[in-house]
């Protein structure tokens, strides 16, 4: 078939496009053994060939779905493209889910294929085959441990290849036959949402959809043919496949997949990529690496690092974005900085090629911008949701807000609505809830406008600034405003909070449960001779609560000089006896809180907080560091923490 400018509307298009114009050129790298291996595009299209004619010599059709479920591999996302170019629907599954959340999805989305990365994955496909009927197929890419399993449902990936090379040379017109039967409108992926408050649901987007966005990326930050990128975000999150895939086949650039996701931060200083996407957690993680490594350092070099940091965010933002005002003292200092701290310490963190850094998902803590931004590194804020294709307002450079997301992107259309609800109409807003007609009706009203469920509202300037979602937005019970999502945000700031949960709606006071980050308070209590033998004799130490308490209280000043909510300060907290855990349905498998659940399974915690007493009784079922469990009965502490009053709050700062 002939390819042109015209007829780039698929993503199978898109990679005989890139065939043609840079078949040897490395469109993905995989760290194995140690060692990185090239695949050009030319190899990349020989296995996506290969793959999509075996798929189809074993049954699969058009409309039919494909599961696959793994890290981030060049054969993954050569399957996802191989069904895409049969007009086949790849569903990626989130790999760390457990078999039971992974089984919701199959029977969902009616999956009869699927492509497992390894024998963990495998595993838990064959444990809910039983309650999956339709799955029939299972097609895995790394043999080891598999050898002697006994079952007609498996097939190696070398094995459905050499189905796949047979089947074309019995019919050689058919897999370019079957690419040019695709269109545009046909769905490119479904992905399904995190499920915060009930069972996910299938967001099924358009190749139509992708593509656009992809573009307007592209275009907007200047992406190019020579960018590198790591891609170790979960397959089955949209960031991935529109930052990733997606606009891998606009720009023509190389994908590298990290050897595990344990070895991603030693990959990435290898790769030292070129643009970066990273939800705050990620940003967050690893400044706290750096601070914990900074602490371990002699005197001197900790001296030399704080004092050049100094001179960082006092002047390193207006040197980035070329801003005049800058005293020739202090560029000379900058200057000397990047010699001695900043260029070290980005090459250390594999940033020093970084042109843009993305983060999204949640709000990012202005100390944790600053630092990054400071750096030279230029990180921006987007907003998005799977079912808007991520992208809905983006910084642009030289435009960055601490405390919004952006103007709307080109094509973006967004309103607010009376309720302060955010409303968003694009191409790039999805076809349809799969399988989901009401659930659709209720998105996406008669206009084209999707209801994102956020409350947010516009600035002076014409940037988004999002405050919580919109059903979780309530009232104190003296009318104040109460955002949990904002009051979390704030707390989970500090380096030694990694998550929080805060209650307040139509009660006289806000209260807040506190999950330590076990890494960096460790790292702190070693340094003071605290011994503890896990997070659960950790999180009950004294001394951690009064380390919290601080993280609080500054919080509280804050929310003293913001009139909006500054009734919902924080009167009372515990820190809770354990992480919270997706296994244990309160965090979504992209961690966001699932606040209502947590509501409910600790209500005898909340109602303490409540009840003006000192501390409440808790029996759980905790894992221990060494691997064991066992019974953790004792009783938590509910500490107090000072609130403010505005003028109290200027005085504080």
């Amino acid at each position: 078939m002939t390819i042109n400018a015209e007829t780039l509307d698929t993503f199978p298009r898109l990679l005989l496009h890139h065939v043609r114009r840079r078949g040897t050129r490395s469109a993905l790298r995989e760290k194995d053994l140690g060692i990185w291996q090239t695949w050009t595009w030319t190899r990349f299209a020989d296995e996506v060939r290969s793959v999509a004619c075996g798929l189809a010599a074993s049954g699969f059709q058009r409309g039919s779905h494909l599961a696959i479920v793994g890290d981030n591999r060049p054969r993954l996302y050569a399957a996802m493209c191989a069904a895409q170019c049969l007009g086949g629907v790849p569903v990626p599954l989130y790999q760390d889910a457990v078999a039971a959340e992974m089984a919701f999805v199959i029977r969902d989305a009616e999956i009869e294929f699927a492509v497992a990365e390894d024998q963990e994955q495998v595993d838990k496909l064959l444990e809910i085959m039983p309650d999956c009927p339709a799955l029939k197929h299972v097609i895995y890419d790394n043999p080891r441990g598999l050898r002697h399993y006994e079952t007609t449902h498996l097939t190696g990936w070398d094995v459905i290849q050499a189905q796949g090379r047979e089947f074309d040379a019995r019919q050689p017109d058919f897999f370019l036959a079957e690419l040019a039967r695709g269109a545009a409108s046909d769905v490119a992926v479904i992905l399904y949402t995190s499920g915060t408050t009930g069972n996910p649901k299938g967001v099924a987007q358009t190749h139509a959809a992708m593509i656009h966005t992809a573009r307007v990326l592209v275009e907007f930050d200047h992406i190019g043919e020579d960018e590198d990128l790591l891609c170790y975000l979960p397959m089955a999150w949209v960031g991935d496949f529109l930052y990733s895939y997606a606009q891998m086949l606009i720009a023509g650039f190389c994908l590298n997949c990290p050897e595990s996701p344990e070895t991603v931060m030693t990959d990435l200083r290898e790769i030292g990529p070129t643009y970066f996407f990273a939800p705050p957690r990620i940003y967050e993680n690893v400044l706290t690496q750096v601070m914990i490594r900074i602490e371990d350092a002699g005197w001197l070099k900790r001296r030399m690092f704080h004092a050049f940091m100094g001179v960082a965010r006092r002047v390193g933002m207006k040197i980035m974005e070329g801003r005049s005002g800058v005293a020739l003292a202090d560029r000379l200092l900058y200057a000397l900085g990047e010699v001695l701290v900043y260029g070290p310490l980005k090459n250390v963190l594999g940033f020093s090629r970084i042109r843009a850094a993305y983060t999204g998902g949640e709000a990012i803590g202005p100390d944790l911008f600053d630092f990054y931004r400071s750096l030279g590194i230029n990180l921006k804020q987007l907003y998005g949701m799977t079912e808007t294709c991520v992208t809905v307002c983006m910084q642009p450079s030289g435009q960055v807000k601490l405390d919004t997301v952006g103007p709307p992107m080109p094509g973006v259309e967004v309103r607010i609505i009376e309720s302060g609800e955010v409303l968003v109409r694009s191409p790039g807003v999805m076809k349809e809830y799969y399988k989901r007609p009401d659930a659709t009706r209720e998105a996406i009203d008669a206009e084209g406008f999707f209801h994102t469920g956020d409350a947010g509202y516009f600035d002076a300037d014409g940037h988004l600034k999002i405050i919580d979602r919109a059903k979780d937005v309530g009232q104190m019970a003296d009318g104040t405003l109460f955002a949990p999502k904002y009051l979390e945000n704030k707390l989970k700031f500090f380096p030694w909070i990694r998550e929080a949960v805060a209650f307040g709606d139509r009660r006289k006071e806000a209260c807040a449960f506190i999950n330590i980050d076990p890494q960096a308070v460790g790292n702190w209590a070693e340094k003071r001779h605290l011994a503890y033998t896990g997070y659960t004799d950790l999180a009950s130490r004294a001394e951690v609560y009064e380390l919290v308490r601080g993280c609080v209280e500054k919080v509280n000043a804050d929310l003293a000089r913001e009139p909006e909510v500054a009734n919902s300060q924080i009167h009372r907290f515990l820190i809770l006896h354990k992480e919270l855990d997706a296994d244990d349905g309160e965090l979504t498998r992209t961690r966001k809180v699932r606040r209502g659940h947590i509501g409910e399974k600790y209500a005898n915690l909340v109602e303490a907080l409540y009840g003006g007493k000192s501390s409440v009784h808790v029996e759980a079922q905790v894992k221990y560091e060494d691997g064991r469990s066992g019974i953790y009965s004792a009783d938590l502490r509910i500490a107090e923490a000072q609130t403010f009053s505005r003028a109290a709050a200027r005085e504080a700062a």
